[in-house]
């Protein structure tokens, strides 16, 4: 098959979602009910085609018939509510005694909803009816009887005491134990076996056709008593009267009234073989012959044809005897007695009483014993039951309420169910009808994790998109879920995906970003404790550094989400750079957008954001100068060293501006940082400086120390970097005292912390970082004594 079946209920949606009009959602062909019934034949026969699994083929029939069900029922129910109720029958039995039946029918049926519904549902429930089966063309009625009795009279023999005499219909029940050929005895079985599944069906008259290609005429004709007298010459409706009639057509029962007295006492009687009195019951279903039409029922969708067939004979039955006045239901006798009319209050107190009558039978099919087929316990009987009894909004909670249950998410039909009640809530929706607001944001969340189980990622927005004010936040949830795996293009794709379903993508973009930020700081260790090393080797990233790392795609995709790129970078940053990751700090800034370095508010973040730029640069740029000084070697040509020291000492000139630029102008990191204690940037933003400063202080020192050589004057700005760590002004030396890795950060001090506030350390306190870099001055200050003299301090005039 080209598509999912997932893809194709979601291609309907998109094509409904295009119109508002309530007709054209609930047409025959193209509504949304019509067309995903549609679509479920259509996989029927795909799949019955492949020989796909049994159990599947059965859960998608079902879940037709409860479209086909949703389809029919609620155009009904809207056509009650939109269209007048007309002529009524009482009035046209008052002006016309001898008004046809079905037109005196058709009249009650419009002033009755519930009747209608029953209408709809006997229709429904048999088109879905197994096809019946056809017995073996008869060659005469009951063939081999009528041989065997035949060749006894022939014979002279006596005649059979097992054996009927005569061929008439009744010759079986009169009581007396006589039979027929056994072969005739089955074939007149199946025959009326085969009528019952033709009734049950809705299709009398191929059931009567088939009486008659099996001789038995008669049957036949008991068939067609069904049909409602009907006699247009005779009607005065003004809606028979609008029809165009050719001839003087008159078909149906006259007698119908005794007609089915007639097969309510032959289904009763006990004479009759059970299989001709389930027939008769089928016929004329009433409370007094349901036993016997239930004794057929083998599936759930036999006991509601059963329940319906009875409920709207004996409604129907009742309102005609009710009515009286009517010459073809009571003779003249009831055309002469006149119309009786209720009371209107008369009217609702027995149209309230049948309704509870209707109730309390539906509801016993909520424990209907089944032998054949899906129990009561399947939820798409329990959701057509449901439908039917016009309780759609309690199905959609108590669905809801159920996926809260590990057993109903551990059944292997419920990625099926999840999409059919997820579809449900939609239809309903579309149709402005009342919806559980939270049941069914419950189904569209299980919905969306059925989809992405799936793999049907590209459908995550349109389902998101419907849930409203969460659908920003939800569809946020699924971009966080992408693999890592998944690249920038596939990631802007799908994002640009949430823009075709009407949802804000610049919204969407900053959630999702939030979200993966939140998730990934989460999983990812504290900062607390000792300060990481930056002399070993940086190890690989681990997935949640990569899942920091790369949320920041979210907010680069688009201009308007620059701003809050800015944000996310100065965090995914400071986050970094505090764990001592300087390799990851320096890949998000090569692949962050020049222009968030244009951004000028607000200040403080733009400034915090240059910060670390000018920083990164810098470590770039020591870099670039320790390679620079791996290239010296002893046997470099003149030119070719010449040509080297220049470009050196450009780099350590560049690098001793850069440098002393961050330590004595910049207040680097420092200048939002106000008094002790803080929250958890502050104390980001203190433990960064404790791992930087002193590296780049000594990184720095070194690289003018071994260069000295090359480049005069590099020595004396080595000790000129001792003096500005050690100057009050510029507080460097603060930041190389880290008690235990806790140093300031533990003692809630930091930059810009006074004198006075460090008086309490004692020189146990110092980190071993200041003693080292003691004793590299140390080593300075020798060298100045390398090219002759005493005078240590000549060095630094």
């Amino acid at each position: 098959m080209s598509e999912t079946l997932y893809a194709s209920y979601a291609d309907i949606l998109s094509i409904c979602q295009e119109t508002d009009d309530p007709e054209e959602l609930l047409d025959r062909e193209t509504g949304f009910a019509s067309r995903l019934r549609q679509l479920c034949d259509d996989r029927l026969q795909e799949f019955e085609e492949q020989g796909v699994d049994t159990a599947q083929l059965e859960l998608l029939r079902l879940e037709r018939n409860t479209w086909a069900l949703l389809q029919l029922l609620t155009a009904e129910r809207r056509t009650i509510e939109d269209n007048p109720i007309r002529t009524s029958a009482a009035a046209l039995l008052s002006e016309n005694p001898y008004t046809p039946t079905v037109t005196i029918v058709n009249a009650i049926l419009a002033a009755s909803p519930m009747l209608r519904e029953l209408v709809v549902i006997r229709e429904w429930v048999q088109d879905f009816a197994p096809e019946p089966p056809r017995p073996e063309p008869s060659n005469g009625y009951l063939r081999n009887t009528k041989n065997a009795l035949v060749q006894a009279a022939r014979m002279g023999a006596a005649p059979s005491e097992w054996r009927v005499q005569t061929l008439d219909p009744d010759a079986t029940h009169h009581g007396d134990g006589k039979t027929l050929d056994p072969d005739d005895m089955n074939y007149e079985k199946t025959l009326a076996q085969a009528l019952y599944r033709y009734i049950r069906a809705g299709r009398t008259r191929e059931g009567a056709d088939l009486c008659r290609d099996a001789y038995h005429p008669w049957r036949a004709a008991c068939i067609n008593g069904s049909i409602l007298f009907e006699w247009p010459a005779l009607s005065t409706n003004p809606e028979d009267a609008d029809e165009e009639v050719e001839g003087d057509v008159l078909q149906g029962n006259r007698s119908r009234r005794l007609w089915k007295a007639t097969c309510t006492r032959a289904a009763l009687s006990p004479r009759l073989a059970d299989h001709d009195r389930i027939v008769f019951a089928a016929l004329a279903p009433s409370p007094q012959t349901a036993g016997i039409l239930k004794s057929a029922c083998r599936t759930w969708e036999d006991h509601l044809w059963t329940q319906v067939a009875i409920a709207f004979e004996e409604k129907l039955s009742t309102e005609l005897t009710r009515l009286g006045g009517a010459f073809w239901e009571g003779g003249l006798r009831a055309a002469e007695s006149g119309v009786h009319v209720l009371s209107a209050e008369e009217e609702d107190e027995e149209e309230q009483e049948w309704e509870r009558e209707m109730a309390t039978a539906l509801k016993s099919l909520e424990t209907v014993a089944v032998e054949e087929g899906p129990d009561t316990r399947n939820p798409y009987y329990f959701s057509q039951l449901k439908v039917i009894q016009g309780r759609t909004r309690d199905l959609v909670e108590i669905f809801a309420n159920e996926l809260g249950k590990e057993s109903t998410r551990q059944l292997e039909q419920y990625p099926m169910i999840c999409r059919f009640f997820a579809h449900l809530c939609l239809f309903l929706q579309l149709l402005r009808e009342p919806v559980p607001p939270l049941a069914a944001q419950a189904i569209f969340e299980a919905y969306l994790q059925v989809l992405e189980g799936v793999g049907e990622r590209d459908l995550i927005a349109l389902y998101a998109s419907v849930l409203g004010d969460n659908a920003v936040e939800r569809y946020a949830m699924f971009l966080v879920s992408l693999e890592l795996s998944t690249d920038r293009q596939e990631r802007r794709a799908a994002l640009h995906r949430a823009q075709e379903h009407g949802l804000d993508i610049a919204r969407v973009a900053i959630a999702t970003a939030e979200q993966t930020i939140g998730r990934a700081l989460e999983l990812l260790p504290s900062l607390r404790g000792p300060l990481p090393s930056l002399t070993a080797p940086q190890p690989s990233p681990t997935h949640e550094e990569l899942l920091l790392l790369r949320s920041i795609e979210w907010t680069t995709f688009m201009d308007g989400t620059f701003a809050n790129a800015l944000e996310h970078a100065n965090l995914i940053l400071r986050r970094f750079l505090a764990a001592g990751r300087i390799t990851l700090a320096r890949s998000l800034m090569d692949e962050l957008p020049v222009e968030l370095a244009n951004i000028r508010t607000p200040e403080e973040r733009a400034t915090e954001y240059m910060h670390y730029m000018r920083f990164l640069k810098l470590w770039d740029l020591l870099e670039r100068c320790a390679a620079a000084a791996a290239l010296d070697t002893p046997d470099m040509g003149r030119d070719a060293r010449k040509a080297w020291v220049t470009d050196y000492k450009a780099l350590l000139d560049q690098a001793w501006d850069e440098v002393t630029h961050l330590l004595t102008r910049m207040e680097w990191l420092v200048a939002d940082v106000e008094a002790a204690g803080g929250d958890a940037r502050r104390r980001e933003l203190i433990r960064i400086r404790q791992i930087y400063i002193p590296e780049l202080v000594m990184r720095t020192h070194n690289l003018l120390l071994t260069s000295r050589q090359h480049v005069s004057g590099n020595l004396q700005r080595a000790l000129g970097l001792a003096k500005i760590v050690a100057d009050s002004r510029y507080k460097v030396f603060e930041d190389f005292v880290n008690e235990g890795g806790r140093g300031l950060e533990g003692r809630g001090l930091g930059a810009g912390a006074n004198k006075s506030d460090l008086s309490h350390l004692s020189t146990n306190d110092s980190n071993h970082r200041l003693a080292d870099y003691l004793m590299m001055v140390r080593d300075a200050a020798v060298a100045g004594l390398e090219n002759g003299g005493s005078d240590p301090f000549r060095v630094v005039m």
